[in-house]
């Protein structure tokens, strides 16, 4: 079985820069920072999907979509390539020789993002990536049975040893600026994806604070946050209530983190995600 190599469909590039015209943010230098996928399942396709804007990715408010963050933003031009590998259910349970399995060229990069590998292919992939120049690696953990901690654990120090930044986080939605590793933080910053971020701008309606208006600062990965910000809008700030439509919106995107309790954390990782961004709501309502 032979990785295959897949490039963001032409016709996607094409829609986003055509939409956005002169509104794109352009880079104040041409050093933006790149990104390469090597990945397995639908996950990591939902990242790229909300990080270069496929117009055709968020359906989730169906007849009533107002195109919310489509003349945003666009990061096309950051994804230098796709490469999906077999999906492990493919492969047998042990591999004694993953560069057979392993991508034959990957192309020069800041920062690699995997998900969802075979975790022999996982273990192997450090050597791949800092032979081909890339600076740091981020391995999303949405169900620990992909990442148990002893394989994270490896994974750490395989890239100790090869110099290479390393983050796991567990979801990606808790993904922060890291003060060690500048090539993820500008991931986070500049590309502002990660620990949600919000502005919250809230009224009076007689006796209630409704929320009024929102604003995405820096979005989950998988762009859930601006789904969640939109079906805010009018809500009551009461805890009982917010907590109820926060919650309601973070399923129905839906978040895909898995249900099981993770061993480590004690908690289901969805769960896990839907605390961030109560959080996040929370902290930009007192603002």
């Amino acid at each position: 079985m032979k990785a295959r190599m897949s490039l963001i469909p032409e016709e996607h590039k094409e829609h986003v820069r055509s939409e956005l015209g002169e509104k794109l943010e352009k880079p104040k230098n041409k050093d933006i920072l790149t990104l390469v996928f090597i990945y397995s399942g639908e996950f990591a396709e939902r990242v790229i999907r909300n990080l270069i804007n496929d117009p055709s990715f968020c359906k989730s408010c169906g007849l009533y979509c107002d195109s919310c963050k489509y003349n945003v933003y666009s990061f096309v031009r950051n994804v230098r390539a796709a490469i999906e590998l077999p999906d492990p259910s493919r492969l047998p349970a042990f591999i004694d020789n993953p560069e057979k399995y392993m991508p034959k060229k990957i192309p020069k990069a800041d920062l690699c993002i995997s998900s969802g590998l075979h975790k022999d292919l996982l273990l192997e992939l450090p050597n791949c990536i800092q032979k081909a120049g890339i600076r740091g690696l981020i391995v999303p953990i949405e169900d620990f049975n992909e990442v148990p901690s002893g394989l994270r654990k490896q994974l750490e120090e395989k890239c100790r040893e090869l110099a290479l930044e390393n983050a796991f986080p567990k979801p990606f939605c808790s993904l922060e600026p890291k003060e060690n590793s500048p090539t993820i933080s500008r991931f986070v910053n500049e590309l502002k994806v990660g620990r949600p971020s919000l502005e919250i701008s809230t009224t009076k309606r007689g006796d209630c604070t409704i929320i009024n208006s929102t604003v995405v600062r820096r979005s989950a990965p998988c762009g859930s946050t601006w789904y969640i910000a939109k079906k805010l809008v009018g809500v009551k700030t009461e805890k009982e209530i917010l907590y109820d439509a926060i919650a309601k919106a973070h399923h129905s995107y839906p978040c895909t983190a898995t249900m099981n309790v993770d061993p480590e954390t004690k908690e289901p990782i969805l769960h896990i995600g839907g605390y961030i961004i109560r959080e996040e709501v929370e902290k930009a309502l007192k603002n």
